[in-house]
């Protein structure tokens, strides 16, 4: 199918066999590679086991070691994670703002654009301006004029008029998209981007212009339910698509390859149509191999990459240079920990465009560069802001899409919107949801941010964010992540009830336990002492309070085989959704799952991150806490929010 050649270098990146010199523990004597790489992978697992104390299970959250004795145990145990200081020093220079906040952030999925310090110097040059129009009529600047850097808004056109014919880019567009293009490690002689609203924006666009009349088949692998897949799956099925998933297997939630196998393989006329393949789940962070998008490839399918999981500097894996997909979608958000808002990408790739048909489909946007704040008249400050409400309100209007992939993960919303959020504030008036902005925000940085372009009035930014990344790089990056997810598993696994039977476990992770091929996310459930879980969306508010913020996640497509076919009651739950049966006069579909808790790992994470997410889980030993915080939630009214 593949010749040796692929396959072995395939399996080479999907096993990051490049970062095994990185890892902190002694390289094992062997005469072949095969074996030097599982007998790192097994001395990694053996020795992460030990990284918090040899055999320790903790039981009472006040009896924990302290983040000192934490921190010198997992250093002593691996030494070269002091190698990745750079990133701590990148963190306390730039992004200074989530040590004086206290807060940790484990909810962010996309690509930080800006630094906090550029937000900053924006913030202050805004002040300096505003002060030196004191003598004018003062004006109250909204939200969307003191956001920094630029401003989005829709175009009136669709991809394939996009992609076949092109737009006038300003110079703040074309200097973000040369910048990104370089970031994702592609070619402007092999893809043409477009920006889109969000991650969603991205795949209704590909939906609607993908041709399900010919080629019928949408087929998707993901462990968890995401907004954008299922806004992907409604606009195929309303064009006449077959839609199919992969199914993962219990407890491991690997990949169920026979099944997917067969998928791929139809031996069918109309087997053709779209894979869209994420190389690794952001909920669970479960890796998956790149073969499988040069098998949906050879068997006729179009891929599409979903990249907003990946590491900023994953695209330079071997295996994305071997594999190069037809369609690609990534997300960016701003500043991380700061402001979620931003934008997605979609990639097309030249030689695939001809497939892309003419549609109604909406979503392309054009990025507007801003301008500081200057002295006005009352008269056009008046205009200016009637203007900008308009801007919002038809942005309002016209977005049908909710929530963005850049950012924190999205949730989905119930139909009373408003009272839920009045809610949400009172239990964790910390919790931020990504936004889209207007067109209408203006910003002029200072001189270190910004290189004017003469004459025209705009300028472009140094998108410092994604030169952070380039300058860790790919190694330093995947090994500090590999450190810290999986010292964040070892710890979770090591809380347990006391006095219950068998010392039951406080949380259950689901999908990659401790292991060297995992990605930087985790999925987990909390557990009370008589073995009931705790609703996840009220772990969600419990930690937000305590300066965590995690995401919540419902996994799906789960596949029981006989030897765990009696758990299967135990283990999913089920919810309804849109579409489906009619029950009692309304149309529902019921989903099977189970509602996680998730967590997402990121280069700027440090050890004391998931230290604290450790220390507050362990709050749950105490069966008072659960008990007292229920009743709270319940007090409250509070609803739960599925992600």
């Amino acid at each position: 199918m593949h010749s040796p050649g692929i396959r072995k270098a395939s399996e080479a990146c999907f096993h990051n066999l490049c970062h095994l010199p990185f890892l902190g523990i002694p390289e094992p004597q062997s005469s072949t590679s095969t074996t030097t790489a599982a007998s790192y992978r097994h001395v990694f697992e053996v020795s992460m086991a030990s990284s918090i104390y040899p055999n320790s299970q903790f039981t009472n959250h006040e009896s924990f070691p302290s983040l000192q004795e934490s921190f010198s145990h997992f250093t002593k145990t691996f030494p070269l994670y002091s190698q990745t200081d750079q990133a701590d020093k990148i963190r306390e220079q730039e992004y200074y703002h989530l040590s004086l906040s206290n807060h940790v952030c484990l909810d962010y999925i996309g690509h930080g654009l800006f630094s906090y310090s550029q937000q900053r110097s924006y913030s202050q040059e805004a002040t300096v301006a505003s002060a030196s129009s004191s003598s004018l009529p003062s004006r109250r600047y909204s939200s969307s004029l003191e956001t920094p850097f630029f401003g989005i808004s829709y175009k009136a056109a669709n991809l394939h008029s996009q992609i076949q014919y092109g737009s006038h880019e300003s110079e703040l567009e074309y200097k973000i998209q040369k910048r990104i293009m370089a970031l994702m490690n592609l070619s402007e002689d092999d893809y043409t981007m477009v920006f889109t609203a969000n991650q969603s924006s991205a795949f209704k666009l590909l939906a609607d212009s993908y041709p399900f009349q010919s080629n019928h088949n949408l087929l998707t692998v993901y462990d968890h339910e995401n907004e954008a897949v299922k806004v992907m799956i409604e606009s195929s099925k309303n064009r006449g698509a077959q839609v199919m998933s992969a199914e993962f297997s219990w407890p491991s939630l690997r990949i169920h390859s026979g099944k997917l196998l067969e998928k791929v393989r139809r031996r069918r006329k109309n087997r053709r149509g779209l894979f869209v393949f994420p190389l690794q789940s952001r909920v669970t962070g479960a890796r998956y191999s790149y073969l499988w998008m040069n098998m949906a490839r050879e068997n006729g399918w179009h891929v599409l990459l979903d990249a907003c999981g990946l590491g900023p500097k994953d695209m330079e894996t071997l295996g994305l240079s071997l594999f190069k997909p037809d369609f690609l979608v990534c997300s960016f958000f701003k500043v991380f920990g700061e402001n979620p808002s931003g934008f997605g990408c979609l990639f097309v790739k030249k030689s695939s465009s001809s497939v892309i048909r003419d549609s109604a489909g909406t979503g392309l946007v054009r990025l507007v560069p801003a301008r500081r704040p200057s002295p006005i008249s009352e008269g056009s400050a008046n205009e200016d802001t009637e203007t900008e409400e308009k801007a919002k309100q038809e942005l309002h209007d016209d977005d049908s899409l909710q929530g963005s992939s850049s950012g924190p993960m999205s949730t989905q919303q119930t139909s009373e919107k408003t009272s839920e959020l009045e809610e949400i504030k009172e239990i964790s008036p910390k919790l931020k949801a990504p936004e889209i902005e207007v067109s209408v925000a203006s910003f002029e940085s200072s001189q270190s941010q910004i290189i004017a372009s003469s004459g025209s009035g705009y300028s472009y930014l140094e998108c410092r964010g994604l030169d952070h990344a380039d300058s860790l790089g790919l190694i330093l990056i995947s090994a500090r992540e590999r450190y810290l997810i999986n010292w964040l598993v070892n710890a979770l696994t090591s809380l347990r009830h006391p006095h219950s039977e068998n010392g039951h476990p406080l949380v259950r992770i689901y999908g990659p336990k401790v292991k060297f091929d995992r990605g930087p996310a985790v999925a987990f459930n909390v557990f009370d002492w008589k073995g009931e879980k705790v609703d996840p969306a009220i772990v969600q508010k419990l930690a937000d309070r305590n300066n965590v913020s995690l995401s919540c996640g419902f996994l799906h497509h789960i596949l029981f085989s006989d030897k765990y076919e009696h758990e299967r009651a135990q283990i999913l739950e089920t919810r309804t959704g849109e579409g489906g049966t009619v029950l009692n006069g309304k149309r529902v579909k019921l989903n099977s799952g189970i509602s996680v808790v998730t967590a997402a790992l990121g280069f700027l994470t440090n050890f004391e991150d998931v230290y604290k997410l450790w220390a507050f889980v362990s709050l749950f030993l105490d069966a008072d806490f659960v008990q007292k915080e229920r009743w709270r939630y319940t007090a409250l009214n509070q609803m739960t929010i599925e992600v």
